[in-house]
């Protein structure tokens, strides 16, 4: 099948796996037209369909034989895993075992350079080992009492085990099995079975579907809608990234030209490739949302205009990476199944019961976050350097946010956003120039991957990014967290002190006219703070 792509990839200059790979993704769009024409009533012709197409992406289109079979085997081991083993382990057996299958790949990966210009096995495996490791624990949350579980557990687990065929389908699911996203297993049947429209149903929208009255399906208005500018938004990223890229990337910075460039010129040039380099998982990430979403997934509910919200296939929100206040903000937005797999089946499970996660909980997390990804020495060099950013930005949320809010203001679960006062609209805007500055020297060894490359690059940029977080840490711990926190302290008293006064002076005020013994006005805060002086002066002569 190359003879279709080799064209295409000679007239773009991308390689003939990439554009087999935005291919499948394009193709999944009519594919998921189809899909949704298949009855609720008949959900076993929904996973074959799923399953054949996933292996024709693999097999005939890919090339990808030995991977697929890798796939499977894996797929089937860890059914039949979960089924046997009872133990409170077994979660973890799956998530060993997974894992240490996908480093394998990496590794091999890492063997062969030109593997870096190919769709390879581990892209899908990355995805499938997200699957499979919350589909155990997803199990493992069945089998114990619903009252010692969260919300998201109580929601995701698993009480009757699948059929082999439905586990299959679920895995191979086509639109999110390449780059994703990924679903757990009860989101999945949802789909299948039409429960995930149930609030549709109270809206009493029946639809019929395109193929004039063959069968009537019960799915929400605007899917198409949706699906398609997703597809559009997904083509524009790729069309950027496919005419700027080459001019505007990483590698051109431990190149001599890049040396020969002035100091401002250098730093600037960082800026705009950092976001062409980010283009293209904009426009894969937005691609697959949208094929997902044309099968149905995603249905959130309605929004308070009335039209239909799916938000639930989004695995990236480019604007709130764009312009994100705090790293926080940009993590959340970025990869955001990944995050949620992370925080859900790793973050929350080496927590013990009833405690808080805390340090350990964290570097759990941050190590399978690494070893998922892959052993390039360049994102370990990125994860730690955003460790560091992400300790800095939690201080400085917490020591000079408040000082730039109203006193009165607490920042809680729950309480309503804050006042955007002239000092924090200036606070949101120097957020957000230090938070894009920094992801874009944070993920130079993440693209890079090659530690020497990484220090030419960083070193020609001045570590600009290491003095700012090394200096912000520095002021931290060494006295400044204290500091703000006595200057906070002293605000909260004020204020304190001021709406008590405030009220005195509204209790008096309110009196009628001409009482006895009215008493007079209290002066302003500062007035009174200068008759007290004068007074202490007074006693200390």
């Amino acid at each position: 099948m190359d003879a279709l792509f080799v064209p295409i990839a000679d007239a773009t200059g991308a390689s003939v796996d990439q554009i087999k790979l935005i291919s499948c993704l394009l193709f999944s769009y009519p594919l998921g037209s189809l899909y949704i024409r298949i009855p609720a009533s008949h959900p076993e012709l929904k996973h074959i369909f799923s399953i054949f197409i996933s292996f024709f992406y693999l097999i005939p289109v890919l090339w990808l034989w030995g991977g697929a079979l890798q796939l499977l085997a894996s797929v089937v081991g860890t059914y039949y895993i979960v089924k046997k083993n009872q133990s409170k382990s077994m979660p973890w057996l799956v998530f060993a075992l997974t894992m240490a299958h996908l480093t394998v790949t990496h590794i091999i990966r890492m063997s062969d350079d030109s593997v870096y210009d190919r769709v390879e096995i581990s892209g899908p495996q990355m995805v499938l080992t997200m699957k499979l490791t919350t589909y155990a624990w997803n199990v493992f949350d069945g089998r114990r009492p619903a009252e010692e579980q969260d919300k998201w557990q109580t929601a995701q687990r698993i009480v009757d085990y699948p059929s082999l065929l439905e586990f299959l389908g679920f895995t191979f699911y086509f639109p999110g099995f390449l780059v994703g996203p990924y679903l757990t297993y009860n989101e999945y049947q949802a789909l299948v079975t039409g429960s995930l429209y149930k609030e549709a149903e109270n809206h009493e929208l029946q639809i019929l579907d395109e193929a004039h009255h063959l069968s009537q399906r019960l799915v929400p208005h605007g899917r198409k809608r949706v699906a398609y500018r997703k597809m559009f938004t997904g083509l524009l990223f790729l069309g950027l990234f496919v005419l700027f890229y080459p001019e505007f990337n990483y590698s051109y910075l431990v190149t001599d030209g890049f040396e020969a460039r002035r100091t401002l010129s250098r730093l600037l040039f960082l800026q705009v490739c950092g976001f062409f380099e980010r283009t293209k998982y904009y426009a894969v990430w937005t691609l697959t949302e949208g094929a997902a979403i044309q099968t149905g997934l995603g249905f959130t509910g309605y929004s308070e205009s009335g039209r239909t919200k799916w938000e639930g296939a989004a695995n990236v929100n480019v604007w709130n990476i764009e312009l994100a206040e705090n790293l926080k903000v940009l993590l959340d937005s970025w990869n955001m199944k990944t995050n949620v797999w992370l925080r859900e089946c790793v973050y929350k499970r080496v927590t013990p019961q009833g405690k808080k996660p805390g340090f350990r909980s964290s570097i759990a997390t941050f190590a399978t976050s690494a070893f998922w990804h892959g052993l390039a020495p360049g994102y370990y060099l990125s994860f730690i350097f955003f460790a560091f950013v992400q300790t800095c930005g939690r201080l400085a949320r917490t020591y000079i946010r408040p000082l730039l809010l109203p006193a009165t203001y607490v920042s809680a679960r729950g309480a309503p956003p804050p006042p955007q006062t002239h000092k924090k609209q200036m606070y949101d805007t120097l957020g957000m120039l230090i938070t894009v500055t920094l992801t874009n020297y944070g993920t130079l060894p993440f693209m890079l991957l090659a530690i020497d490359d990484s220090m030419v690059a960083w070193n020609s940029v001045y570590w600009y990014g290491h003095f700012l977080i090394g200096a912000a840490l520095l002021f931290f711990y060494s006295g400044g967290t204290v500091l703000l926190a006595q200057l906070q302290a002293v605000r909260v008293k004020r204020s304190a002190f001021q709406v008590e006064r405030d009220e005195i002076n509204r209790a008096v005020k309110g009196g009628p006219p001409g009482t006895p013994g009215r008493i007079p006005t209290l002066p302003p805060l500062d007035e009174a703070a200068q008759e007290i002086e004068k007074e202490l002066g007074k006693l200390v002569k």
